[in-house]
């Protein structure tokens, strides 16, 4: 099969290859999928460059999401998966190979079945940010009638946060850094938009609360925005944060999280329990099913531009997922 790998970790234009390996086989307990699309992550990204993880494998191939058909099916797994459309996750977290290839082989809790309407680019942005999005959206409770802060609303979690909460009738309140991003947050459901670059958060926040609070918060930079965050949310409220990247060790004032009663969860989707990554899927699926919903691709690239994908990643700013499709 073609099929983009490493041998070595660095940037893209220097370690990635493009060439011929051999195609795998539905070994017992796993499906195969001849894979359309490839979604890319900034976590893809950064596993390729070494930057916070070392190199597991000998030889990887990149990427964890994607999308396409399944096309057998090994001992042991249902039959009636064969000839399925599917959207796919964790491809790459404790294996070596992913989704930058033509086909995959993997277990079956690891694909979902991607509804008719929806293409494959668009299936390749599901998996990790919407996958982590319900998470962290659900993992403190009902959010039905609460308001939810989430910060960096344009992102591709964070857009996906967005229409999971108001799917199951929060209040949002989403931040942004631009007035196109704020339109791109709105597009999603979001009740009100803050600017963080133009506007106090917490203020703001405060204000539109009625100086309540909010009661839960979906959070893409914790140490950076924790001053303000710390100033918005109610006593007894949540937390969840996916990503600290500007402050990668933050010093969390314990004794006020304590006195306030609040609670805070750490976001890793690999490391989720199972039983909540089911859930995460079934809800997805039933999410797609109930409206038409805005997955966002960011760019487009063939698979011998994975270079180009990985850095359209790198330098930020995207909305959506940046997504290669592979010719079937």
């Amino acid at each position: 099969m073609k099929a983009v790998w490493y041998d070595r970790q660095g940037p893209g234009a220097d370690v990635l290859q493009l060439g011929e390996l051999p195609t795998p086989e539905a070994g017992p307990g796993q499906v195969r999928v001849r894979l359309r699309a490839s979604g890319v992550n900034p976590a893809d990204c950064n596993r390729r460059a070494g930057r916070g993880f070392v190199q597991d494998f000998p030889r990887i191939i990149p990427n964890s999401d994607g999308a396409g058909v399944v096309d057998a099916v090994g001992e042991g797994v249902d039959p009636a998966w064969l000839g399925k459309r599917i959207w796919l996750y964790n491809g790459q977290r404790g294996r070596a190979f992913g989704t930058a290839a033509q086909w995959i082989a993997l277990a079956p809790d690891l694909v979902t079945e991607l509804p008719e309407g929806v293409d494959f680019a668009a299936g390749a942005t599901l998996g990790i940010p919407c996958m982590t999005a319900h998470r962290c959206v659900f993992l403190a409770g009902s959010v039905q009638g609460r308001t939810i802060l989430v910060t960096g609303g344009a992102g591709a979690v964070g857009n996906y946060a967005i229409q999971l909460a108001r799917w199951a009738g929060a209040r949002v309140i989403a931040t942004v850094s631009s007035e196109s991003k704020a339109a791109h947050a709105s597009a999603a459901g979001a009740d009100h938009v803050v600017n963080y670059k133009t506007e106090d958060v917490a203020a703001r926040v405060l204000a539109l609360t009625e100086g309540l609070g909010v009661d839960h918060v979906v959070e893409v930079e914790f140490g950076g925005n924790l001053a303000a965050t710390l100033g918005l949310v109610r006593n007894n409220g949540s937390i969840a944060a996916y990503a600290s990247t500007g402050e990668r060790n933050p010093v969390v004032p314990f004794y006020e999280l304590m006195r306030r009663n609040l609670c805070l969860h750490a976001v890793m989707l690999p490391t989720s329990p199972l039983e909540a990554r089911r859930r995460a899927q079934s809800d997805i699926t039933r999410w797609l099913a109930a409206s038409p919903r805005l997955l966002t691709v960011a760019e487009r690239f063939p698979l011998d531009d994975t270079v180009r994908a990985h850095e359209a990643v790198e330098r930020g700013g995207k909305r959506g997922t940046v997504v290669v499709e592979i010719a079937p």
